[in-house]
């Protein structure tokens, strides 16, 4: 005989509150239509998690900004076996909604 596994019913331990889901929606797009609006420009970004970096927005896409890092923030990707000190092309993935400011330089 076959015997029908017990349905369990799943517990929701968490569930966004639509309004702010609404706001996070609305605040990624505007971001990103900012970021397109910028591509190739050298900015500085800080996110609400403090951390500033400052670079040139080379790509965005509806999650993320790509910022190529200015070299003085890339010293610490030092390669010893690449030669030249460090690497000029390292690019960052910064999630839009994470993003607190974004300045021109």
């Amino acid at each position: 005989m076959y015997n029908q596994p017990e349905v369990t019913q799943m517990q929701t331990v968490f569930q966004m509150d639509p309004s702010v889901v609404q706001t996070l929606q609305s605040t990624k797009e505007h971001i990103h239509g900012l970021c397109n609006q910028y591509l190739q420009r050298p900015v500085r970004v800080q996110t609400i998690h403090g951390h500033t970096y400052d670079g040139v927005i080379v790509d965005t896409d509806g999650f993320h900004l790509y910022l190529q890092m200015m070299p003085t923030h890339v010293r610490g990707f030092f390669n010893p076996f690449f030669g030249g000190g460090g690497f000029n092309n390292v690019i960052l993935p910064l999630v839009l909604y994470e993003l607190l400011v974004i300045s021109l330089l």
